[in-house]
């Protein structure tokens, strides 16, 4: 149900009064950055390669020695902190769409709207039937 006008005049005047008076929405993060998918599987693998790689220094610290196994540990600890930062550091989109510059546009089908959107789409029809 769309806002009346009164409603909508007194939402845009509460926005600007939010954004004037309170500095945690001001400096909130825009919508032109994400998390990647394929950054959270990269980052995700790296971790388990690190955590495998702990344990290995773990289980190796008698054929390795001790040197051998904090060496394996460290480098395993960093591959774990790289998969982490790498996962959860939100990349930047240029466009909003998620695409490349440089990439074609896809055609829309039927089918590639999203669960919640045709959800939401039945939701109206609904609405505009009653």
């Amino acid at each position: 149900m769309p806002l009346s006008e009164q409603e909508q005049r007194m939402l845009d005047e509460m926005e600007r009064h939010l954004l004037q008076h309170d500095a945690d929405v001001v400096t909130a993060p825009s919508g032109d950055r994400s998390l990647s998918y394929r950054n959270l599987v990269y980052g995700a693998l790296l971790m388990l390669v690190g955590v495998g790689g702990l344990v290995a220094a773990v289980v190796s610290s008698r054929g390795l020695g001790a040197v051998g196994s904090i060496i394996i540990g460290v480098v395993a600890f960093l591959a774990m902190l790289g998969g982490a930062i790498l996962a959860f550091t939100p990349v930047r989109r240029t466009d909003g769409s998620g695409l490349r510059p440089d990439a074609e546009p896809r055609q829309p089908r039927p089918h590639d709207s999203s669960f919640m959107d045709r959800m939401n789409d039945r939701w109206d029809r609904r609405q505009d039937e009653r």
